[in-house]
């Protein structure tokens, strides 16, 4: 038993996930760091067992029917766990915020001015005074009613609508209507409300032209639709939309970014002509302080906005204007103190990078003023710059210094070099991981030979020296206009391997996401730039080089557990077909599509092919039980009589990557397939897992696997933002050496990169900054890395420089 002064967290049999009985010692008020190679169990470690642990018991204290109300997690599987206090969670958010989300609604900075101009405005003669809610563009009583608080206004006309008026309705003519079957559905709801759609457009009455175009009415009818000889003609009911409403319809709601591209291309936007662009109401916009509307104090940035505040905050702190102004300078302090100064508040959340999101997150957290707990954080130095990172250490050390406990899972050598105490998880990952190698101050690691994270906190051996390669050719933008790049010539070099840096917030994101990604983009859709190129640069040159573009991102392959590693990369149809080809199976009449968990016929119908069902407590958390039926396979028993070399289709879903590498050996169909996804360092996940286990990093890894297993055709661009995020460095070795083979078999790689081993590894560098915000957005420095380690105006230049003696 140990006494309830014990300044250790100790942890007695975790089984989380892949950990293997795992027992250790962590003491409270230090800056503890969980390092291991991607999947070796150190997030299983620090947060689904004791960030997990300490939640279940909080909520424990909570009323039972408070409890319902909050999303909770079961118990983590582990043996006892003592000396825990309360924790608080900073993981990464993978979901991508709405576009109300603001700089301002993050930091909750946005509800203290609006407070401010409520309390303490000055008010015209005679108005009545307002609500906090008055203030704010996302409530019904202070949105513009024209724009609904979203500030621009989006329309449409005819000649964006019917580019070709020479065409008929069923030549193609309403160029904004969708493709496919829901193009022809409405073609023939049009035809069976008796408009001729044989005529060319320009000939058709102009009442109907409006009606068909911008109606708002949405009639239904039935259809008897004309389809090939010897089919059967069901006749249905169908409702129309007009090509203005599915063109708003389909830009506000889809989920799809080459949808919501190809509606934006039928619209125009410009600033609301009600609220000009303030999103606010007038009684809201009659209101200043400091003789400033709250709009034109939202997009000032927080450095200015806060001399604009010091100046303004005269009449004591027992005043409600003192008080307000008092709080708002503390808050904005914090976020300067991160180095995001040139952040506004009314800057939308889609636009900032990760680094800048998780760094206004963190600094929210620390006005907080919570001390004795333990702040469990996700690799806090992801998306930032080496110079962040200094920032990102500081307020790690204020948490800390507060009286809290600090663990972190971290692959950034810069912060593990800085902790007080090191838990190091593996030695590999998966079945091959799940035990704590080191757990003690991190300069005992040097005497744990196993581990995989020694070599490089202790920068052991000189990086190998690689001779650039030399371009073939360049694209070049030229005029470039987008966020804080501003009249930027950028030149990408062709058939080698590039790198962009700069701190975060100097525009890497943008020029190389949205510019570069835009103007090819257009040209693989065959536009020729008129869209996304022709919007944010003036010219582009080089592009007739280029076959095809191929975007590797962080985002979801999958929303659902049904959609897995399997499924995403085809290797499932390979598999289900090699069990359609057994024996047994074609006995049985089976086809392919029998072993899909995903339809009806060989699936569990218990549980849908879940494998799963869900179990409501009413008190408790709603917990997922095996399903009584299949227990867990996901298939019928009829299913799962045919066996594949002694294998069911539920076990085949069951083996790691590496485990199924070799029971497919000489089956070129499933080989291919498997061989990219151990090339990419994923041998450790199970061909089942669902893609809502996965981390950003895994899935990133996963499409370019996919990618690796096609035919080349062609010239191909890759673009990657931040490949490395959330790689251990073991797993950079393994993810670069495929990328620089892409380079070797002819194509060209461009990525947007913080890892400075990275960047020193590739054959051209561009650097922007020399800040972020409006004190960035300009080419610093281009060149070799060499070249650019020398340049005396760039922020990234001495680490590279470090990185290239090492």
């Amino acid at each position: 038993m140990h006494s309830p002064h014990d300044p250790y967290v100790r942890v007695r049999g975790a089984r989380e996930h892949n950990l293997k009985n795992v027992r250790v010692d962590i003491p409270r008020d230090t800056l503890t760091v969980f390092t291991g190679v991607s999947g070796s169990g150190k997030s299983s470690l620090a947060f689904g067992t004791i960030y997990a642990e300490a939640q279940r018991r909080y909520f424990e204290s909570v009323a039972p029917y408070a409890r319902r109300l909050i999303h909770q997690v079961g118990a983590p599987a582990v043996g006892e766990i003592t000396g825990l206090p309360p924790a608080v969670s900073l993981e990464q958010r993978r979901s991508a915020p709405g576009a109300r989300s603001s700089v301002g609604t993050v930091t909750t900075l946005s509800n203290s001015l609006r407070l401010l101009f409520s309390r303490a405005g000055d008010y015209p003669p005679g108005a009545e005074r307002l609500d906090s809610d008055s203030f704010s563009p996302n409530t019904a009583v202070g949105a513009c009613p024209e724009c609904h608080g979203l500030g621009r206004i989006h329309r449409t006309d005819e000649a964006l609508l019917v580019p070709d008026p020479s065409l008929s309705i069923r030549e193609g003519a309403i160029a904004a209507w969708p493709g496919a079957w829901q193009g022809k559905n409405l073609r023939d709801v049009l035809d069976a409300l008796g408009h001729d759609v044989d005529r060319p457009w320009r000939e058709l009455d102009p009442k109907d032209r409006e009606w068909i175009l911008f109606t708002d009415e949405q009639p239904v009818v039935t259809v008897h639709p004309v389809r090939e000889a010897g089919r059967i003609q069901r006749p249905y009911q169908g409702t129309y939309m007009s090509a203005r409403r599915y063109v708003l319809h389909t830009f506000a709601d889809t989920k799809s970014r080459a949808l919501r591209a190809k509606a934006e291309r039928f619209l125009t936007s410009a600033p609301c002509p009600v609220c000009g662009g303030s999103r606010l109401r007038p009684e809201a916009m009659a209101v200043t302080f400091a003789g400033r509307t709250i709009a034109e104090l939202a997009g000032l940035p927080l450095s200015a906005l806060a001399e604009v505040l010091s100046g303004a905050g005269a009449g004591g702190e027992e005043t409600a204007r003192g008080v307000l102004t008092a709080d708002l300078l503390a808050r904005i302090g914090t976020v300067t103190e991160l180095g995001l100064g040139y952040l506004s508040l009314d800057r939308t959340a889609p636009t900032l990078s990760s680094g800048e999101l998780q760094r206004l997150r963190l600094a929210t957290q620390l006005r907080s003023g919570l001390f004795g707990v333990v702040y469990v954080l996700d690799e806090p130095s992801a998306g930032l710059h080496p110079a962040d990172t200094e920032a990102l250490l500081g307020v790690l050390g204020r948490l800390k210094e507060a009286g809290n406990s600090v663990f972190v899972v971290e692959h950034q050598m810069d912060v593990v070099r800085r902790a007080d105490w090191l838990v190091d998880v593996g030695p590999l990952a998966g079945e091959h991981g799940g035990r704590v190698l080191h757990s003690g101050p991190p300069e005992g690691l040097a005497r744990v030979p196993e581990s995989a994270t020694r070599r490089f906190l202790f920068e052991e051996g000189p990086a190998p020296v690689r001779e650039p390669r030399v371009p073939t050719g360049w694209i070049r933008l030229s005029g470039v206009e987008r966020h804080n790049v501003r009249g930027v010539d950028a030149a990408f070099p062709l058939r080698v391997f590039t790198a962009v840096t700069g701190v975060s917030g100097s525009g890497k994101s943008t020029l190389v996401g949205q510019v570069l990604a835009g103007v090819l983009a257009d040209r693989q859709a065959g536009e020729e730039a008129t869209g996304a190129g022709e919007r944010f640069c003036a010219s582009v040159t080089g592009l007739e080089a280029v076959d095809r573009l191929v975007q590797v991102d962080q985002k979801p392959i999958g929303r659902t557990p049904r959609s897995n590693l399997a499924t995403y990369t085809g290797l499932f149809d390979a598999v289900r077909k090699l069990f359609a080809g057994t024996d047994a199976a074609r006995e049985r009449g089976y086809t392919a599509g029998r072993f899909s968990f995903n339809v009806s016929g060989g699936r569990c119908e218990t549980c849908q092919g879940e494998g799963f069902v869900s179990v409501e407590l009413l008190f408790l958390p709603s917990t997922y039980a095996p399903c009584p039926d299949c227990h867990g396979a996901r298939y019928n028993p009829r299913t799962l009589d045919v066996t594949l070399n002694g294998l069911t289709i539920a076990q085949v879903l069951e083996l790691t990557v590496e485990s199924a590498a070799s029971f497919f050996a000489g089956t070129p169909a499933a080989e291919r397939a498997l061989t990219t996804l151990l090339d990419v360092g994923l041998g450790y996940l199970r061909l089942g897992q669902p893609a809502t286990e996965l981390s950003g990093g895994e899935a990133q890894r996963i499409k370019l696997a996919a990618e690796l297993q096609r035919t080349r055709r062609g010239h191909t661009l890759y673009l990657l933002d931040e490949p490395t995020t959330g790689l251990h460095p073991a797993d950079v070795e393994v993810l670069m050496r495929q990328l620089h083979s892409l380079v070797d078999g002819g194509g060209t790689v461009v990525v947007v990169e913080h890892d400075m081993a990275v960047v020193a590894g590739a054959d051209h560098v561009i650097d922007l900054g020399p800040e972020g915000g409006d004190r960035g957005g300009r080419i610093v420095a281009a060149g070799t890395p060499a070249e650019v380690a020398r340049e005396a105006g760039s922020r990234t230049a001495p680490y590279l420089a470090k990185a290239l003696r090492h």
